[in-house]
């Protein structure tokens, strides 16, 4: 038997911290413990896999524990949080033995801002399971969304795991729950549960808690072999609402960028005609509204989308020459021809399905001039799906195109390695006002939610700036919904409203709208809790915009703190609610204060520019 001091000593090197210690990992066996400043965040993440050969959890014991290596790195982004991204973290590799002596690595490693790790296996090996579980009890606050393959759903907080209905007509009950998923472990303390680096032959997967309330079991969408053996990392963002909002961990845990010329990749704004007008990309008039739109607005976007190839009155090529003419770059939907497909189904759904069609017209666009296209209508992510996804990136990227998913999954760093990915759908967002009447009670709080939740892990093409009705109208406030574009983040952020909408703006909105950035060069959280409000900065240069946002159905003060921008100067523009919903005054920050407090609306919001 060892002595007692002697066994202390191995559960100590067994144990450790994140570079700056606030984060520490506990390893017992199978059971990974994760606590940030004393608190914990989880007390038990199980971790275990079958394959179809091997039973590599029943059993399991832990062999070695390697020595301690330091990862560090940086990168840059040409979208997303902030350009330059950098992180440190302390990696072990534990190595497992199941009775049968068949052995099973699992890379770990303690981030300042959360906790990953990876499966290792031999090359080849074919996983059915993995077991890997988060146990989270009664009574802690989570704002988890039932899963379906498009990820278009609520967050409604719940203090247990039961299951919820779906928000979709005649939806049933599910325990399926989709990435990410947010919890408040302890008071002020967060955790956000979530994947990165999927790669071919990976599968995407999603949280099931119906075997036990209380356990959250990694379910892979379908049967996988890891790529080079090693599973995507799983991972939990920890620590205050700030450190999981202002996270750049999915990426920092992604393979580095595949492209080697990146100058012809360009983020920015875009007129979009869908939202207002549901048929209307296929009428060529009422496409050249939205350019000329584009044109006036100072966006270099006009995005066409489904049923351009049937277009009336003109075509596609004419529309793209029209757009070169007006200083425009024309983006192109397509149907991905994997879910909403056959007769009836929207046009264009066969020309991307295959590597031949795929390099036949991606050819094709790039000599005709377009500039990117937008994928639509995903089968469930299982490693044919995500094969798919990276398929359509690189063949895109070889012929400089920009690609947005829709119907699709969630980022999962895929905009680190592909850049030229500006943005995923995976949410509910103001297209839904189009659908049926769910959104418009919801949306405040729902938006309130999204900063703290979906739009952590990677762009989100909500499609905001919508001052205008759609089928169903918005009863959040004008000041709102201006908020939006800066509250979420895109590299090709969409703007959906019709053209009369955005021209009967005041002067200033219309200006503020003009200039608007969609990269950034840092973002900070300054106010916010999910579902109530949130208040967020984000620089572009040597300017601060800042959005707010009131998620409740009272009026509220929003009250923040201006210190971590380090302003030198304060000369500002505050478009805030007036004394209707559909109003915005137009004013300035108090001058002097390091505090401000903006009064909200129900519903209401604000955004400030800070020069």
């Amino acid at each position: 038997m060892l002595p007692l001091l002697l066994i202390g000593a191995v559960a100590c090197k067994k144990n450790f911290t994140s570079p700056d210690g606030s984060l520490a990992v506990g390893i017992d066996n199978q059971t990974l413990k994760v606590s940030y400043n004393g608190a914990s965040a989880f007390d038990e993440i199980h971790i275990g896999l079958v394959t179809q050969d091997s039973d590599l959890d029943s059993g399991l014991k832990l062999k070695k524990v390697s020595r301690q290596t330091r990862i560090s790195d940086s990168y840059e982004m040409l979208a997303g949080k902030r350009r330059h991204c950098s992180n440190q973290a302390f990696e072990k590799t534990l190595t497992f033995e199941n009775p049968q002596g068949e052995e099973l690595k699992v890379i770990v490693r303690a981030y300042d801002d959360g906790i990953a790790f990876r499966y290792v296996v031999p090359e080849g090996t074919v996983v059915t399971e993995d077991r890997t579980s988060y146990l989270v009890k009664d009574g802690v606050n989570r704002w988890f969304s039932s899963w379906h393959s498009d990820y278009e759903n609520f967050f409604p907080l719940a203090t247990d795991g039961k299951p919820t209905p779906s928000r979709r007509p005649g939806g049933q009950a599910s325990a399926q729950w989709a990435c990410p998923a947010l919890l408040e472990p302890a008071p002020g303390l967060f955790a956000l549960i979530s994947e990165a680096d999927l790669r071919h032959g990976d599968s995407a997967s999603s949280l099931d808690n119906s075997v036990s309330e209380q356990r959250y079991s990694v379910k892979l969408t379908g049967a996988t072999s890891f790529c080079d053996g090693m599973s995507p990392w799983r991972l939990a963002i920890v620590g205050d609402l700030a450190a999981i909002t202002e996270s750049t961990l999915v990426t920092d845990l992604s393979s580095p960028c595949r492209i080697e010329d990146v100058s012809w990749i360009k983020p920015g704004v875009s007129s979009w005609v869908y939202w207002s007008n549901n048929h209307g990309s296929k009428f060529f008039d009422l496409d050249v509204e939205f350019i000329d739109l584009a044109a006036d607005m100072g966006w270099p976007y006009c995005l066409i989308d489904w049923e351009w190839p049937d277009m009336e009155d003109g075509s596609i090529e004419e529309l793209v020459d029209y757009a070169k003419e007006k200083g425009i770059k024309i983006n192109l939907w397509y149907n991905s021809g994997t879910s909403w497909i056959g007769p009836g189904a929207p046009q264009p759904q066969d020309r991307l399905n295959t590597a031949e069609n795929r390099e036949r017209e991606f050819a094709w666009l790039e000599s005709l001039g377009v500039t990117g296209v937008k994928v639509d209508f995903f089968l469930p992510d299982d490693a044919t799906m995500v094969d798919y996804y990276l398929d359509i990136l690189e063949d895109a990227a070889r012929h400089h195109l920009l690609v947005d998913f829709h119907g699709c999954t969630i980022p999962r760093g895929w905009q680190r390695t592909w850049p030229n990915m500006m943005s995923m759908e995976a949410v509910y967002g103001a297209e839904m006002y189009n659908n049926g009447p769910v959104m418009t009670p919801r949306a405040a709080a729902h938006n309130a939610t999204l900063p703290f939740t979906r739009n952590v892990v990677g762009p989100m093409d909500y499609t905001p700036g919508t001052f205008s009705d759609s089928q169903f109208p918005h009863i959040t406030t004008n000041a709102h919904e201006l908020a939006l574009p800066v509250l979420f983040e895109s590299g090709l952020l969409h703007m959906a409203d019709r053209p009369s909408a955005y021209y009967g703006l005041p002067s200033k909105v219309r200006e503020v709208l003009s200039e608007m950035p969609s990269t950034w060069d840092d973002t900070l959280l300054l106010y916010g809790y999910p579902g109530q409000n949130a208040v967020i900065a984000r620089r572009s240069g040597d300017q601060w915009y800042i959005a707010g946002i009131n998620g409740l159905d009272s009026p509220l003060d929003l009250t923040f703190s201006l210190e971590r921008l380090n302003l030198k100067s304060k000369s500002s523009v505050l478009f805030c609610d007036g004394d209707e919903d559909r109003d915005i005054k137009i004013s300035a920050l108090p001058e002097g204060k390091a505090e401000v407090t903006v009064p909200c609306r129900a519903r209401g919001g604000f955004l400030a520019v800070i020069e």
